[in-house]
């Protein structure tokens, strides 16, 4: 049955306690199952393991634990049966505890390898009023399950930057839970690029007034590629903000399609007064035999806010744009370029590590080569 509100949306530990999707479930309708390799049938055998380095350094603490850590699942509980089946499956968590104002930290997560199938889990924490920066590379082959979890304390801020650089075989479905404490400050942006499939659903909530979410994605897709990206921010207390900004740009041929997916849910609750917040999704097709869904939702049960809006666009290059360029003596191909550049760069412009910046620019410049856009 389908559910009224995203508030209803069913949460459970227990991979039993979901139904198996068929896909023509909401949370499933665009997701062509067929392609996830068993991972949310229960067919999936997770006989491998993901492995995830961190770089440590002074405010940094990496710690492997069960599940049965106590700080294991303050983050949020699974809300799909692929996120249940990863939490009944990993063998051992990776916590990354940050304290006072630490160098930048990079997480990196290899795939299992061709062939092969892990779950993980990744929980990310700060302690009160630290100020630090995260970024965790998705990197190589095989098919992962996984959930990370970010618990922000009180006064913390983190800026956050998730890749998805996988090889053309990896299958992710990853699940984000984000907690963000009293008057704490998340500046997150997710850049999505390689892979045959990715899905990541994310969902923000807020353990105390004054809580801040910036939430920014990029997406490349590819002929015969499927990026989804969805998310609920869950407004449950009153003065909180949020800002949500998600592009892809999409390009395939006449065999195989490109398919980006945005769902974004937003949810003031009754009890979230003076709540600030506003959602935008824009998606530029730039070939033929390319598709986009975009589904923006805001749901509000108080009319004590400030301001609220969402908001989509799916479109091709603006002509307007293209003329005005080539009638300055650039040639066509490079016009394109400059287009989609400028299109990207309100995303990557807020990501302050010069490096990785400049190596996303050029993995982006490398995915416009393929089709000479």
């Amino acid at each position: 049955m389908p559910i009224a509100s995203a508030g209803e949306r069913f949460r459970s530990f227990d991979v039993d306690a979901f139904e198996v999707p068929g896909g023509r479930e909401e949370n499933w309708r665009f997701t062509p199952l067929r392609r996830l390799k068993g991972l949310h049938d229960g067919s999936a055998a997770f006989e491998a393991v993901a492995p995830v380095t961190v770089t440590e350094t002074a405010g940094v603490t990496v710690q492997k634990v069960g599940r049965d850590d106590a700080r294991i699942g303050e983050g949020g509980v699974p809300f799909d049966r692929v996120a249940a089946a990863a939490w009944s499956a990993f063998g051992e968590a990776t916590l990354v505890t940050l304290d006072g104002e630490p160098e930048p930290v990079t997480v990196v997560v290899e795939g299992p390898g061709e062939g092969a199938t892990a779950a993980g889990h990744l929980h990310i924490r700060t302690t009160p009023h630290t100020r630090a920066t995260v970024v965790v590379e998705h990197r190589g082959s095989g098919v992962l399950a996984d959930n990370t979890e970010v618990v922000l304390a009180d006064g913390s801020q983190l800026t956050l930057v998730v890749t998805e650089e996988w090889n053309d075989d990896a299958v992710h479905v990853g699940s984000e839970h984000f907690s963000i404490g009293r008057d704490a400050t998340l500046r997150a942006t997710t850049v999505q690029l390689g892979g045959d499939l990715v899905r990541v659903s994310s969902t923000v909530g807020y353990a105390g007034p004054g809580g801040d979410a910036e939430l920014l994605g990029l997406g490349f897709a590819d002929a015969g590629q499927h990026l989804e990206q969805r998310l609920l921010v869950d407004h449950s207390v009153p003065n909180c903000k949020s800002n949500v900004l998600y592009k892809n740009a999409l390009q395939s041929d006449s065999r195989d399609s490109a398919h980006v997916v945005w769902i974004g849910d937003v949810l003031i609750r009754a009890a979230a007064e003076n709540t600030e917040t506003f959602e935008f999704n824009r998606n530029l097709v730039l070939t033929e035999h390319a598709r986009a869904d975009s589904v923006p939702n805001l749901e509000i049960e108080t009319g004590e806010i400030v301001s609220a809006g969402h908001a989509s666009a799916t479109g091709r290059f603006d002509d307007e744009q293209l003329f005005y360029l080539r009638s300055r003596g650039i040639p066509e191909d490079q016009a394109r370029r400059l287009v989609v550049r400028g299109f990207f760069g309100e995303v990557l412009n807020k990501i302050t590590l010069p490096e990785l910046r400049e190596r996303l620019e050029a993995a982006v410049e490398a995915e416009l080569a393929l089709t000479g856009a």
